[in-house]
């Protein structure tokens, strides 16, 4: 059960994400993110990650989402317009992701064993769920990020607000 819920939800977040570039309107792009990221949050949940996915659809699929959508409208963009593109992308970024790709797979492949294996919810059978665990870093190991993460998204909010500020004449 759950490899036939990661195949569908993975080729559902992946078939969201390249409906996301190919889109030419950001509105129809924006919804195919949500697409991306509530397929996410199911991958997450399966893995055992309750929190995180919740986390996944209230952040991401909601506010964020949202921010995004306001945003579009608030610049009033259009259909993007069509271009030929820059010669140099396809002719250096098709075989460059190609050889990136080449590369990884050769990696990943030949040095399985070196990298290891990663044993997925096993450890949360301590009797702790995964949300406490979660907190417990949160608020004692990683307290100052998480704080400088708000302050960071705060400035940027104001200064796009500041951005999008009509002058009077």
């Amino acid at each position: 059960m759950q490899l036939a819920l990661f195949i569908i939800f993975g080729a559902l977040a992946v078939a969201g994400a390249l409906n996301l570039l190919l889109q030419r309107h950001p509105i129809n792009s924006a919804l195919s993110l949500v697409v991306v990221m509530m397929s996410l949050a199911v991958l997450y949940w399966s893995l055992g990650a309750e929190f995180l996915a919740a986390a996944q659809v209230i952040v991401y699929s909601g506010a964020i989402m949202v921010l995004f959508v306001f945003v579009i409208m608030l610049l009033n963009a259009g259909e993007e317009e069509q271009t030929t593109g820059s010669r140099a992308a396809y002719f250096a970024g098709f075989p460059g992701a190609a050889a990136i790709f080449c590369l990884l797979s050769f990696v990943f492949l030949s040095e399985h064993k070196a990298l290891g294996f990663a044993n997925i919810g096993g450890h949360l059978d301590s009797g702790i769920d995964n949300i406490a665990q979660i907190s417990q870093v949160l608020f004692t190991k990683q307290l100052l990020p998480f704080e400088v993460t708000s302050i960071l998204i705060l400035v940027a909010i104001l200064g796009a607000v500041v951005l999008a500020r009509k002058e009077e004449q």
